[in-house]
């Protein structure tokens, strides 16, 4: 970490607070210079963004850099009573995109069952589809397939929860948009997928 001569003392507002699990830190936005971790729900104000890394500055003066995605934003007063949702905010799209998913792999599921296709137009039909969903009562959790993460909702705005890789990784593929299927003999490239984890430092170098 660095320290901010002076410390920002009694009139620092923070703006986010770290995960319940605590957060990786590191000295500057290059995975090779890790820092100390910072404490589960210790309060810090963010400063800059550089893609996925956020550099964010401590109460007692100290800062460093972080995966900006993991941090949880401090709501703001006042609060606006009925301000509409922005697009990154609104769980809609996704859970959208989600039921399409899901509806496309039981379409081709039934095909399936009722013999109308042979287990390889069952791949074909379904081959890049990426879909996530966990719900409890009032919580979701919802896989956002284009940006390789894991969103929460409590019926409101969406926040991260878990990402794929750590800052500076390169984006998640994009995924096949809806369309009929390749022909019988068409040439359909296979999609890597990597396993989903909590986001933590990325291996080997810099973002």
């Amino acid at each position: 970490m660095n320290s901010a001569p002076g410390g920002p003392g009694a009139g620092f507002r923070p703006t986010h607070v770290v995960p319940g699990d605590g957060l990786p830190a590191w000295e500057a936005p290059d995975a090779t210079r890790p820092t100390a971790p910072l404490d589960a729900f210790l309060p810090v104000r963010l400063l800059t963004r550089r893609g996925e890394w956020a550099e964010i500055l401590c109460s007692n003066g100290w800062s460093a850099w972080v995966d900006g995605r993991l941090l949880v934003a401090v709501p703001q007063p006042p609060p606006t009573a009925g301000r509409p949702l922005g697009p990154a905010e609104d769980p809609a799209p996704l859970l959208d995109r989600t039921a399409d998913a899901l509806e496309r792999v039981r379409r081709a599921a039934a095909d399936l069952a009722a013999g109308r296709v042979d287990p390889e137009g069952f791949r074909r039909a379904t081959l890049g589809l990426r879909a996530g969903i966990v719900l409890d009562g009032d919580r979701l959790w919802v896989y956002d397939d284009t940006a390789g993460r894991w969103m929460y909702t409590d019926g409101g705005r969406l926040t991260t929860y878990a990402a794929d890789a750590g800052p500076g990784a390169p984006p998640a593929p994009e995924p096949r948009p809806p369309g009929p299927d390749p022909g019988a003999g068409a040439d359909v490239p296979e999609v890597p997928h990597e396993a989903t984890r909590v986001a933590g430092p990325p291996d080997g170098g810099g973002p």
